[in-house]
């Protein structure tokens, strides 16, 4: 049994090392030009630098997005970009744009290149085509069943990668008009503004200003809002399908998505293929997904076209029933005591849980708080903050801390 990737998103260095850290075989990212996410933090020559670094000293691959459709004007300046991946140590690009396709083997013959999702690649024969052009691994549409990527399996070569985990989009893999229709910024162009989340309302001809609500059904109007897919539980599924890659979504997500989200799926891929007979998912790890700020769960495409239950009418908003608050930068054995960076205001008496990339989850209640200057504080209120709390078990650097839902204290 082949043992599948697990690929996590980059929206910046630290979200890379936290992805690296927590479990993840390889990370996606891109650099200030040419991919999907132009509001994500993107990445610098020399944070591409650091980021390949890091991810090759800890064994883990570094591929970036190269996958807008380009214009003219995107095509200059390309040829030297690709040059510079490749000195970089990128271990593969991912694109969807035939001309840049055309343009990279052109430049950087030997850098492998991925095809993107957004090039809606469903069928077989459209794999068998990239892979005639010499594409190494394709991306397969979100729209894809499990019976239809087995046979796509069955009949080719190169690697296959799904998205396992993350937002949805209701457009065809991501190709949507909405956003530059409504806002002169295009998604396909990575500039999206998610009007797919924005509430509607219908406005007769001869009526104008009478705003009637889009009913969909009896409970509201988010039309295009798709739940989040999570694939958590269908672990070997996923494998006997046939995918080399599990791919989560989320360059724009935090620090504690990334690192919470890898880690259930590293912890659960782990175990099935250490032990496929006797697989059954810890259920600690699906408690461990909805800790994340999301939206409720789906299967996607999965398992056959979504219907109105993979859709939230209600609302457009996340459920965030934890609060991300802190990341420990050191942890003294000998005084019980962690440095916790502050990312969100905490205070004395807070109930607060800690995960690190190996270890947890532990619980326990702030009882003090010191600050850099060895004063004690009530709460750390200022972005960045370094505090001194002490913890009766020990913590990993790199383990987040977040505050524990008041009903649950």
């Amino acid at each position: 049994m082949q043992k599948p990737e697990l690929l996590a998103p980059a929206g910046n260095l630290e979200k890379l090392q936290m992805a690296v850290l927590y479990g993840a075989d390889a990370v996606y990212f891109a650099g200030k030009r040419y991919g999907l996410r132009a509001f994500a933090g993107n990445f610098t020559r020399e944070e591409i630098r650091k980021g390949v670094d890091f991810a090759h000293r800890h064994g883990a691959k570094a591929y970036v997005t190269v996958n807008i459709f380009a214009h003219n004007r995107d095509l200059n300046g390309l040829p030297s970009y690709l040059e510079e991946l490749a000195e970089d140590g990128v271990d593969a690009i991912i694109i969807s744009d035939p001309g840049v396709w055309r343009i990279v083997r052109r430049t950087v013959p030997q850098l492998p290149v991925h095809l993107s999702t957004q090039a809606n690649t469903t069928n077989w024969s459209s794999v068998l085509f990239w892979q005639e052009q010499g594409i190494k691994r394709v991306v397969l549409a979100r729209e894809l069943s499990l019976q239809e990527i087995q046979e796509i399996r069955n009949r080719v070569e190169l690697e296959l990668e799904a998205f396992v985990h993350g937002a949805m989009c209701v457009s065809y893999s991501g190709r949507c008009l909405l956003s530059s229709f409504l806002t002169g910024r295009s998604a396909n162009r990575g500039e999206c503004t998610h009007p797919c989340r924005w509430k509607y309302h219908l406005v007769e001809e001869k009526r104008p200003g009478e705003y009637l609500p889009v009913l969909e059904d009896e409970r509201g109007t988010y039309i295009f809002n798709s739940k989040d897919l999570c694939m958590l539980e269908y672990i070997p599924e996923l494998v006997a399908a046939g995918l080399d890659s599990f791919k989560i979504e989320g360059r724009m997500k935090s620090v504690h998505y990334v690192a919470t989200v890898v880690k259930a799926y590293r912890q659960a891929i782990d175990a099935y293929i250490s032990n496929p007979e006797g697989y059954r998912l810890d259920p600690q790890l699906m408690e461990e997904v909805r800790k994340v700020s999301h939206r409720k769960y789906t299967t996607g495409f999965y398992f056959g076209r979504p219907g109105a239950e993979d859709h939230r009418y209600t609302s457009s908003a996340y459920l965030r029933l934890y609060d991300f608050i802190g990341v420990v930068q050191e942890y003294d054995p000998v005084k019980g005591m962690a440095w916790v960076e502050e990312r969100n205001r905490f205070q004395v008496g807070d109930v607060v849980e800690f995960t690190g990339p190996t270890s947890g989850p532990f619980r326990c209640r702030i009882e003090r708080m010191e600050n850099e200057e060895g004063q004690l504080i009530e709460a750390a209120v200022h972005p960045r903050q370094l505090v001194k709390i002490p913890v009766p078990f020990p913590l990993e650097p790199y383990s987040l801390m977040r505050r524990v839902p008041e009903a649950s204290n």
